[in-house]
């Protein structure tokens, strides 16, 4: 059901509105930790760390779904608490074509250049068909992942975190089935473990898209609501861009990671593979937190409410600390145990490996995830360029250090020592950006300046 997120307790609305999506990222990462798992226990080592090399190129799609995603779900929650359900319904269907557009465009690139991609990044031979094959799938698979993060963020939108919820507890349980079926009783290896996605998360695309459809036609208007417009396009590509280019280009730095860490070896990239899924499932939840805490702002700038953005923040940390706490405890201690469920080789390199990693990043999960909810504040009052500053400079970092310390006695443990730096810089630069402009707020609520054009980018 849709929820108006201008009204109740920022704490309470916060927690009811934002766990269901905490929840929802988990089963979501599910897709991919599935994919590692089943491949590292019952094909081998060689088969995770295709899986996870190709992962890393996997993340340039994921980062243009994410900014039609957060395009869409901002414009949306700002019509949405306006209750100009007309512009609104304009805004979701032009993010659908125009993003129908985008998908098949970077399909035909993906195709035509992924295995140059692999090569330049120094897939070691051994796993360059099995990692190719593996992307391959994927790509064919990419209007499931477009239209389905479209969906989920419509419904983020109105306020409804619960039924992306259901979707992704049904599908990805389904998906964790399906990866086994394919590979234990059909033998198709990584090919398997990529079409259990494919198939999985494609029916889950087409029913939260029907769902989407559905909810849309109970929202009466005035008059009917524009199919497309330019205009449309031009206010949801001023959040989606700035958001495609910053997920992109940490894509392109973890691809550069990536060729480093290659240097390796095939038990350091396996290592580095089942680590940076189990990270990735906390971060990725965490900014999915980030962007709940997007559609909460954008809705109370739409109803003209500032200060109540203000004591969101507040709450926001409060809440993603209170689930840094044993996400945090889990990896530094039990690190080890999680990562046996993806190897069969328990006393090897690469369970080493992750186990070293894990342990450096996960005491500065408090660190990063008041980064997330500063820039979800950001990003829902489209402060675009200072959103994107705080990120670049931490990707700078990463790997500008990942470079240099790799070189030493370190190895690759320099690698993961330059993380934390650099989630330490940019969240202080975060939270800078999120203090200064949140000084005005209030000030110009008092004096009748609205609340659109006191923050809008628009």
């Amino acid at each position: 059901m849709n929820r108006d997120l201008t009204a109740g307790e920022p704490r309470k609305v916060l927690w009811s509105f934002c766990l269901p999506l905490f929840g929802s990222v988990l089963f979501q990462q599910l897709y991919n930790i599935a994919d590692s798992l089943v491949a590292g226990k019952f094909v081998g080592e060689n088969a995770l760390a295709a899986v996870g090399n190709s992962y890393e190129v996997t993340l340039i799609f994921i980062a243009f779904a994410f900014g039609c995603n957060i395009g869409c779900s901002v414009i949306t929650s700002r019509y949405f608490g306006a209750k100009d359900f007309g512009r609104m319904k304009t805004a979701v269907t032009t993010t659908l074509i125009a993003s129908c557009v985008l998908c098949g465009f970077l399909m035909l690139c993906g195709l035509a250049g992924s295995g140059k991609l692999l090569q330049m990044i120094h897939t070691p031979e051994e796993i360059l068909s099995d990692s190719r094959l593996y992307l391959t799938i994927y790509i064919w698979g990419l209007p499931f992942l477009f239209f389905y993060n479209i969906a989920t963020g419509i419904f983020s939108a109105f306020g409804d975190s619960k039924t992306p919820f259901l979707f992704l507890a049904v599908s990805s349980t389904a998906n964790i089935l399906v990866d086994i079926w394919f590979v234990t009783m059909f033998h198709m290896g990584v090919a398997g473990v990529a079409w259990a996605t494919f198939l999985c998360q494609g029916v889950s695309c087409v029913l939260a898209v029907a769902a989407v459809l559905r909810r849309l036609k109970t929202m009466e208007t005035n008059k009917k609501a524009a199919l497309f417009s330019w205009e449309m396009l031009r206010q949801i590509a001023a959040i989606a861009i700035p958001s495609t280019l910053q997920q992109s280009f940490v894509s392109v730095g973890n691809i550069i990671l990536q060729s480093v860490i290659n240097g390796f070896g095939a038990s350091v990239i396996a290592g580095y593979a089942a680590g940076v899924k189990l990270n990735n499932m906390v971060i990725t939840s965490f900014t999915t937190i980030g962007n709940g805490i997007s559609n909460y702002t954008s809705q109370n700038i739409g109803a003209g409410k500032m200060e109540r953005v203000k004591q969101g923040f507040g709450a926001g940390i409060r809440m993603i600390w209170t689930l840094s706490l044993p996400l945090a405890v889990l990896f530094f201690f039990g690190g080890r145990f999680l990562l046996y469920l993806f190897m069969e080789d328990h006393a090897g390199a690469a369970v080493e490996t992750g186990v070293i990693y894990l342990r450096i990043l996960s005491p500065f999960y408090f660190v990063v995830s008041a980064k997330l909810i500063a820039d979800g504040i950001l990003r829902g009052a489209g402060k675009m360029g200072q959103f994107m500053t705080s990120t670049f400079t931490d990707l700078v970092l990463r790997v500008a250090l990942a470079f240099v310390l790799s070189r030493t006695a370190l190895g690759s443990v320099g690698i993961w020592c330059a993380w934390p730096v650099g989630w330490s810089v940019a969240t202080a630069i975060s939270i800078a950006f999120y203090r200064v402009g949140s000084r005005d707020w209030g000030v110009k609520q008092e004096t009748g300046t609205s609340a659109e054009s006191a923050v809008s980018p628009l």
